[in-house]
């Protein structure tokens, strides 16, 4: 039997989802503690803490995913809390102890989130080199491949193209399975990558039928390595009373954008789906209007009242969605209100 439908929900470590004067996201540990507390009390079961290290939109204030995730695991007793890490930017083994430490704290209940990179600027800031598409998401899969090595054995070598480890060891280690790899990206190379190592598969807003496509490919690619993988999706939720308010809520967010955050965010884009030889990918067709909110969250179309919201995701859920993340304009208010009316109507 199928398990139910999970909820996410995107931590605010970064700020906020949209290009929008409208935002006003507190990017604070104290903001994003008391949205871990209300998360747990209202039904969702994760948090994703977005990475970066400079921005994409310039310079403003924002926290970093994993010592931040390990801060709301002190002060959460149930949510699942997922940081988003970059291979190239972190060795897998200063990784694996971090994940294992933060497992120790809060067993069961930290993830990773292998993200393979797009945003040039930030490597080039940092002094890194910057690899072409297809071999960041080999040298992700050889990071995956420590990760896991480091968890499952007493003593682990590796010698890849972008790691080598000799007789490295973790202690504590994690429990047995307990620190689940998410990954990000949705060309080619990563739903190969995720068919071959990965937990989870999560998509940047979709359509059902977009949605459906991706799911019957990597489930295909997965089986052919006899493994299972389960499937998230991007969503921001503007929940209304009506259809129609929530239709002028979201008109209202993408006129009142900044053009040249969104500007810079398309260019900076390009290093994903549009840098691939088949164009297959994160952003290889989005317009101006869908990048207000950088991970296509508008698409998936999880705007209107909870009835229709409600409607949306069983749809997607019927498709093979196993988790909506989702992203708000207002998070305080907005985020228990989803709780309420939409997770718990549907459970």
């Amino acid at each position: 039997m199928r398990e139910p439908l999970q909820f996410g929900y995107w931590a605010t470590n970064l700020g906020g989802l949209v290009f929008s004067s409208l935002d006003e996201t507190d990017w604070t540990f104290q903001g994003n503690a008391e949205l871990a507390r209300a998360a747990e009390d209202t039904g969702f079961d994760a948090t994703l803490l977005a990475a970066r290290f400079i921005l994409t939109g310039g310079r403003a204030p924002h926290l970093e995913a994993v010592s931040t995730s390990a801060a709301l695991a002190a002060v959460t007793s149930k949510l699942r809390i997922i940081a988003a890490v970059h291979p190239g930017l972190w060795h897998p083994l200063v990784v694996a102890k971090m994940a294992a430490s933060i497992d120790h704290l809060a067993p069961g209940r930290f993830g990773l989130n292998v993200v393979s990179g797009w945003f040039r600027k930030e490597f080039h800031t940092l002094g890194e080199p910057w690899l072409d598409h297809d071999e960041r998401y080999r040298r992700s899969e050889e990071f995956i491949e420590v990760l896991r090595g480091l968890a499952e054995e007493e003593t682990f070598s590796y010698a890849g193209d972008f790691y080598r480890l000799h007789d490295a060891w973790l202690e504590p280690r994690p429990l047995p399975g307990s620190i689940e790899i998410y990954q990000g990206g949705n060309s080619t190379a990563a739903r190969r990558m995720a068919a071959r190592l990965s937990d989870w598969y999560f998509m940047n807003g979709d359509t059902v039928e977009g949605a459906a496509a991706q799911i019957a490919d990597v489930r295909a690619q997965a089986a052919a390595h006899g493994r299972d993988v389960r499937f998230a999706l991007n969503a921001f939720v503007v929940l209304r009373e009506s259809d129609e308010s929530a239709a002028d809520q979201l008109e209202q967010i993408i006129s009142t954008a900044n053009p040249d955050a969104v500007a810079a965010f398309a260019g900076h884009a390009r290093g994903a789906g549009s840098s691939t030889s088949d164009r297959i990918g994160m952003w290889a067709d989005s317009d101006a209007a869908r990048l207000v909110q950088p991970n296509d969250g508008f698409r998936s179309g999880l705007i209107g009242s909870a009835e229709t919201i409600s409607a949306q995701v069983e749809r997607f859920h019927a498709v093979g969605v196993d988790m909506i993340l989702c992203g708000f304009l207002d998070y305080p208010r907005e985020l228990p209100e989803f709780g309420r009316r939409v997770i718990g109507a549907l459970r």
